[in-house]
């Protein structure tokens, strides 16, 4: 077990989940995230809820924006590596309603984040984060879990 007790992640969204699928997803991908770092997840009523819990303690805020930094998984791993060397807060990963944030809570957070230029469900974009912060610990820990993934492992469109 990999488990670095000095990570500490919070995954929260806006909204309950509807789609048992969803939920199934979201469970293994935080039961294997479990095994590198203590990972909380929450769904909240709404994003008053969100900047309260960021209020006491503190956390470092990435919030999930269509218009956030795009990242490859090797680059969100190094954020991540460089988070955990070097800010003590918790990290609180927010996925928002389906109309997006507020620009009110766009202004608190330390980092808006793309998953890409394709428009996802929010509860399918919580996946995919949730797959990439897993995806993140396997590259930062060496894991293979990574490697059947990389460049060359991709299938082009068309070929």
């Amino acid at each position: 077990m990999w488990l670095n007790p000095d990570v500490k992640l919070r995954i929260a969204w806006i909204g309950k989940t509807k789609e048992p699928a969803i939920q199934s997803l979201t469970d293994e991908y935080l039961k294997r995230l479990s095994r590198y770092a203590a990972a909380q997840a929450m769904a909240l009523k709404d994003e008053s809820t969100l900047l309260k819990l960021c209020e006491r303690p503190r956390h470092t805020l990435v919030l999930l924006d269509s218009g956030g930094k795009q990242l490859s998984s090797e680059e969100f791993a190094a954020f991540l590596g460089n988070h955990q060397d070097r800010n003590p807060l918790p990290l609180l990963f927010a996925v928002g309603p389906a109309n997006g944030f507020a620009a009110e809570t766009r202004q608190e957070a330390n980092l808006l984040l793309s998953l890409g230029k394709m428009t996802l469900a929010h509860e399918i974009a919580r996946v995919v984060l949730l797959e990439q912060l897993y995806r993140a610990f396997t590259i930062l820990k060496g894991h293979p879990y990574h490697l059947g993934h990389t460049e060359l492992g991709h299938t082009e469109l068309g070929h």
